[in-house]
């Protein structure tokens, strides 16, 4: 068991505030900038950020094209497809809703894995997929179990399934690279130059799907102030730093214990949704807290040797 330090809970913490704060954000921008631009102009800023830091990769053009199928399924994926798609569940879905739905993620991880990587659950995993489960109907249904049969589903609650799928899938990726990303054949690139290059590859999708956006008619954006604002925040906040402290954090402290503090961010969203969208929880929204909680707790757990 690693030790829990006051730094180590912080750079835990910050992550799941940084995507909340995300998740209101994008939904405060509804009406302003479309969620498919707003994904584009994210990554575009953030990308130029990284330059900074990340430059080095491009000195060696090579490494990149010798292994763009890989880096490019990368950007696709976890830059182009799994933002674009949340922002576009927050036009319909609210934040607490999407940020729940996302804490089922160890339920894809597990299908993702059994499906395409032949690495079958353990029983503890199946009862903790199935509590997980249950708690992301639970939202689906407003509450109310007996309703699933005839909920009307809102267009973001499909969407932000399909977004975790893309995450799930992405992460697998990134757990088993194909052999010239591993060891003496992968490039020296640090975290900064791995996010720099994804996030070029994903700005191929992501631009072209601002573009079909565009082209079929969205809204123009309403520039002011607090657009340009959150933008910046979006850029830097749970695109970098979120990224760079959950590493550090992961490194520290193991993906175990990460997974717990993971899961603030559904309660880091219902707080900033209360106190900045008037939007408070509901008593299903913490049952289905508990119930995601309980799923990742008894998934994780090892068994008695």
């Amino acid at each position: 068991m690693h030790k829990i330090t006051p730094r180590t809970a912080l750079l835990m913490s910050l992550p799941p505030l940084l995507w909340a704060g995300n998740a209101v954000v994008g939904r405060l921008l509804v009406g302003s900038v479309p969620p498919l631009m707003l994904n584009f102009l994210r990554w575009v800023l953030a990308g130029a950020l990284l330059l900074a830091l990340g430059w080095r990769a491009l000195r060696a053009p090579g490494d990149i094209a010798s292994r763009w199928p890989y880096l490019l399924w990368l950007g696709l994926l976890g830059v182009g497809s799994y933002n674009a798609l949340q922002y576009l569940a927050l036009v319909t879905s609210t934040p607490i809703n999407v940020t729940l739905i996302a804490a089922s993620m160890p339920l894809w991880m597990l299908v993702v894995g059994s499906l395409f990587y032949g690495v079958h659950p353990t029983r503890r995993q199946l009862v903790g997929a199935v509590l997980s489960g249950a708690g992301v109907l639970l939202v689906i249904a407003r509450g109310d179990f007996t309703a699933l049969a005839r909920v009307q589903l809102v267009a973001g609650d499909f969407y932000i399934v399909a977004a975790i799928i893309a995450w799930a899938v992405y992460s697998w990726l990134l757990a088993r690279p194909p052999a010239h990303m591993q060891g003496d054949r992968r490039p020296p690139w640090g975290w900064a130059e791995v996010l720099l290059v994804q996030v070029i590859f994903g700005l191929l999708g992501a631009g072209g799907a601002a573009l079909g956006e565009g082209l079929a008619g969205a809204a123009p954006i309403r520039w002011n102030g607090w657009v340009v604002a959150a933008l910046v925040y979006v850029a830097v906040g749970p695109s970098i730093v979120a990224y760079r402290c959950w590493g550090l954090g992961v490194a520290t402290a193991g993906p175990t214990v990460a997974a717990f503090f993971g899961n603030l961010t559904p309660v880091f969203a219902a707080v900033l949704s209360a106190a900045l969208l008037g939007e408070p929880p509901r008593w299903y929204h913490g049952a289905a807290f508990a119930l995601i909680v309980a799923g990742i707790v008894v998934s994780s757990r090892r068994s008695a040797p």
